[in-house]
């Protein structure tokens, strides 16, 4: 078989439905370790740099598992090009190189309706590279998102394949961790842009201002849209209530942790408002659906593949969190519990608010790599194994 290219949502697909293959990363080891391909189900995977294909190409290729398809990764899609033709040079069959380097990979969007069946239609969007999700909810000929991503081209094919306007497009919180993509679909449609002026009251965006407990409606009687004002991960931290049984937590609730506080500088205040979400939010119907902006990992992912859990469980899996009776004890966990920011989360901060522009090179740069909003017990373990290394 002729050397070949394929896209992330063909590599999506056949990890998804556990197709033996290897995955060929060529990229650096320092590279690789911050940021790879992973999926739900185990499957091979290879960390060949293309520099020591380029100069120790025998021992390289030696190394590489046969008998399988072998699916090359590389930063920018040129380096794994070059390492197929020297894999299809020693006569290995069936390899392909992914279109666009790794970065298809970490802008993927992968839909999941989440209440097949109903007149309405509630959407995940898993983007797998960054373990993070965002949300979209149509009703009839109309949509509206939840956190979308800088990926805008995705959105709109969305709503043209579906037949459907985007009307308003809501952020739970100013994102740190990768660029938002509000502001850029209002620009490009005219949907509305809505957000919590806690965060965005220095924003250089035009955008209504939440009002917590407000609902916000389609052009038709439809599912009802409420928004509960959720600080502590930041203060304008906001949560989503759908149809009174889906709640979009941002990264306020977690289905395996809670977001952490921390990240704008001011541990100690915004620890006191999030312990004081916290026990707002347990005082809901335990069926409560929780939709969270981030998972840790797959192990969290449901049968469908989706990241949903009932408020219930979300709480029995993080009890010993729930269980913190006093703020001061909320403290020592938060502070016990946090790993050192990435640098790059403060002008991301900035260029959400619209106060910062980089080109769309920088942005890629910028916008990949797994997010670190989490406050888990991760962490520390993490701490501890850095500091020994």
């Amino acid at each position: 078989m002729s050397i070949f290219t394929y896209t992330a949502t063909e590599l999506y697909a056949w990890l998804t439905s556990k197709k033996d293959i290897v995955v060929l990363d060529v990229r650096n080891k320092v590279d690789f370790g911050r940021f790879k391909v992973e999926a739900p189900y185990p499957f091979t995977m290879q960390n060949i740099s293309y520099f020591d294909f380029m100069e120790i190409e025998e021992e390289c290729v030696a190394k590489v598992i046969k008998n399988k398809p072998v699916r090359i990764v590389c930063a920018k899609e040129g380096s794994a090009k070059f390492v197929a033709e020297i894999l299809d040079k020693h006569g290995i069959q069936d390899v392909g190189y992914l279109e666009g380097g790794i970065k298809s990979w970490g802008n993927l969007l992968v839909p999941v309706l989440l209440n097949p069946g109903e007149p309405f239609q509630l959407y995940q969007f898993i983007r797998p590279g960054k373990a993070s999700a965002s949300y979209g909810l149509q009703h009839s000929d109309e949509l509206m998102l939840f956190d979308p991503t800088r990926n805008i081209d995705f959105y709109l094919e969305f709503a043209r394949q579906n037949g459907c306007t985007l009307i308003k497009t809501f952020e739970t919180h100013l994102q740190a961790d990768y660029i938002a993509g509000s502001r850029m679909l209002s620009e490009k449609t005219g949907a509305e842009f809505l957000a919590n002026e806690n965060d965005f009251a220095g924003a250089n965006i035009t955008y209504t201002h939440l009002q917590d407990g407000a609902y916000y409606s389609f052009s038709r009687p439809g599912p009802t849209v409420q928004c509960i004002f959720t600080p502590g991960h930041t203060p304008g931290s906001t949560s989503y209530i759908i149809d009174n049984r889906f709640m979009i937590t941002g990264d306020t609730m977690f289905i395996q942790s809670i977001g952490r506080p921390d990240l704008g500088g001011q541990v100690e205040a915004w620890s006191d408002k999030l312990f004081e979400t916290l026990q707002k939010v347990r005082a809901y119907n335990g069926d409560m659906v929780i939709l969270p902006g981030h998972y840790m990992s797959w192990e969290e992912a449901n049968d469908k593949l989706a990241f949903a859990s009932t408020l219930a469980e979300t709480m029995l899996f993080n009890k010993a969190i729930y269980a913190i009776k006093d703020k001061a004890d909320f403290l020592r966990f938060i502070k016990s519990n946090m790993r050192k920011q990435p640098d790059e989360y403060a002008m991301i901060r900035r260029i959400n608010a619209n106060l910062e522009k980089v080109d769309d090179e920088k942005a890629e740069e910028l916008d990949l790599g797994k997010n670190e909003c989490a406050a888990t017990a991760y962490a520390a373990k993490q701490n501890a194994a850095e500091a020994t290394n």
